[in-house]
């Protein structure tokens, strides 16, 4: 297969000031339909934050795209380290309160007083310290599937839990080394200013996140500190990045990297499920689940209507519950 045959996936964000958020929106979503890109794309206020894929043919076309709209020159656009299987089937452009729900009242501090940049080079070196902290910003699923050595991981589900968590494991640390990272980096920009706004003062940040530093150790032949799999929040669920696997399927404790949302679709938990368990159970977090799938699409539809799911990751989440009555199950 030729270079430009591949479908390219690629994240992208930036912090600006976006008066009409709307009308930049629908300029964004007529323009990448034309290109053919799929993806999800948040606009705000505070600036732009998407995760799409397109023809690999017409990814230059892409870029040129995203660069002639007013503010995104010359923005980064990461490339996902594997380019292969369905990213996205359709492309959606919405309109948000902020492109990352973190919770925060930007009145109240500098949010563009970030940390320093890292390249790869540079994070490998300055984390070969025993005094340097390395926390990573992601929710504990992602940080349960591949971190970096050493990282502290958060139990946080969502980036709004992970900034006052952060803030708690590294209390008595403000005079040391803080290196933050996330997948594409748009989580750091935040959180990165958020900790020297509480007084931190070493505060440093991997630019472009785990998918640039995977490219730069791949084009550098550095040292890959990574380990495990890259958690994507697309179709994919993750990308490799090694071939380590660090997480355990949590139905039966086999190493397993397969990540799956449970095929019920009243439930849909995210968890970590090995190939033996997927046919077991097919597919479904449960047995119970997987006889709910079995039943008929009427039956399953009114089971949907009767519950709330509430937080769907496997170990920090309100499961809805089924019973089996009169033949069928009921949420409860």
């Amino acid at each position: 297969m030729q270079e430009g045959e591949f479908p390219v996936i690629f994240s992208f964000y930036r912090y600006l000031k976006i008066n009409d958020p709307f009308h930049f929106a629908n300029l964004m979503r007529e323009g990448l339909d034309r290109l053919g890109v799929k993806g999800r794309i948040y606009v705000a206020y505070e600036g732009v934050n998407g995760q799409a894929c397109c023809e690999g043919t017409r990814f230059e076309d892409v870029r040129a795209f995203l660069y002639s709209m007013p503010g995104l020159e010359g923005m980064r656009l990461n490339r996902a380290i594997e380019e292969s299987g369905v990213a996205f089937r359709k492309l959606h452009v919405r309109v948000r309160p902020k492109i990352v729900a973190d919770g925060l009242d930007d009145r109240s501090f500098d949010p563009t007083r970030c940390g320093t940049y890292l390249d790869a080079e540079a994070f490998n070196r300055l984390t070969d310290s025993t005094d340097t902290l390395v926390v990573d910003m992601r929710n504990h699923y992602e940080y349960a599937v591949g971190h970096f050595e050493n990282a502290i991981g958060l139990e946080a589900e969502t980036f709004r839990e992970a900034l006052p968590e952060a803030l708690e494991k590294l209390k008595g640390a403000r005079h040391k080394p803080i290196v933050l990272y996330c997948t594409g980096g748009i989580r750091c920009e935040k959180a990165s200013a958020w900790l020297k706004h509480h007084g931190f003062e070493k505060v440093y940040q991997l630019e472009g996140g785990i998918i640039e530093y995977v490219r730069q150790v791949k084009e550098k032949g550095l040292k890959n500190k990574f380990r495990g799999v890259n958690f994507v929040f697309d179709d994919r669920l993750i990308e490799r990045v090694s071939s380590e696997v660090i997480s355990r399927c949590q139905q039966c404790g086999t190493p397993t990297a397969r990540l799956v949302n449970c095929k019920n679709d009243g439930c849909h938990l995210l968890f970590i499920q090995c190939e033996t368990c997927g046919q077991k159970f097919g597919n479904c977090c449960s047995t119970v689940c997987r006889t709910v799938i079995s039943l008929p699409p009427a039956v399953q539809k009114l089971l949907r209507s009767r519950l709330s799911k509430g937080r769907m990751v496997h170990g920090h989440f309100r499961h809805p519950r089924f019973k089996l009555i009169k033949g069928y199950c009921h949420a409860s």
